[in-house]
């Protein structure tokens, strides 16, 4: 039954392609409905196991840290942890005062775990009270567009997180994909032909890089 139970719960987790499940609740910066939430902005919304923790203090100094390049990006952070609102204050004011940095996005405070259970936060076989370190893209349709889990032990690589949303507003933007290793500044893959026509066009195209028919790159 457990095991049946756990099966249930993976599989109501929200998959790429997704509308965001809706919400409504407490933050640092005050009470949010998610539906109303940064609009027309893309969400990154982030979980952490725990306040008061090494890893968690690590990551959200980061998150802090780099906030401006978020902004840049037209981006809302948006941290939750299975915490009280009262804990995640003194965790803020607690950092603030021993290393200068301040944690000015929202954090939920899911102390009755319901947005960590509706977005699969919880890991039964890593921690059935804590959250595990999910990062959600969520672009301004409510929309989402990528998923990461991390477990409780290893912190997430916040340059991997920035190049990610910057590849995804990229590839929107100019209808392109990213090879591996993608980052800024780096050439895109336009898309394969769809027929025979567009591949005589592709072969004949110079101003695009080819591997091959299929495969061919372009600056932006």
């Amino acid at each position: 039954m457990e095991a049946d139970l756990n099966i249930q719960e993976v599989n109501a987790m929200p998959r790429i392609g997704d509308n965001a499940p809706d919400f409504e609740a407490v933050t640092t910066t005050g009470k949010i409905k998610f539906s109303e939430f940064a609009i027309d902005k893309w969400v990154i919304m982030f979980s952490h196991p725990a306040d008061f923790t090494p890893v968690c203090t690590t990551e959200l100094t980061g998150f802090a840290k780099r906030k401006g390049e978020f902004d840049a990006l037209n981006t809302q952070l948006l941290g939750l942890s299975i915490d009280s609102i009262h804990s995640h204050l003194g965790w803020v004011q607690n950092v603030r005062e021993n290393t200068g940095v301040y944690f000015d996005f929202p954090i939920i405070a899911d102390i009755d775990m319901k947005v960590a259970k509706l977005y699969g936060m919880l890991q039964p076989n890593e921690s059935e009270t804590a959250a595990v370190r999910a990062v959600f893209f969520i672009d301004p349709k409510k929309k989402i567009r990528l998923v990461m889990y991390y477990p409780l032990n290893v912190g997430r690589n916040m340059n991997e997180i920035l190049r990610s949303l910057e590849a995804l507003q990229i590839s929107d933007k100019h209808k392109v994909a990213m090879p591996l290793d993608w980052k800024k500044g780096d050439k895109v893959i336009v898309g394969p032909p769809k027929t025979l026509d567009e591949l005589n066009a592709r072969l004949a195209d110079d101003s695009v890089e080819k591997v091959d028919w299929y495969l061919a790159m372009k600056n932006i």
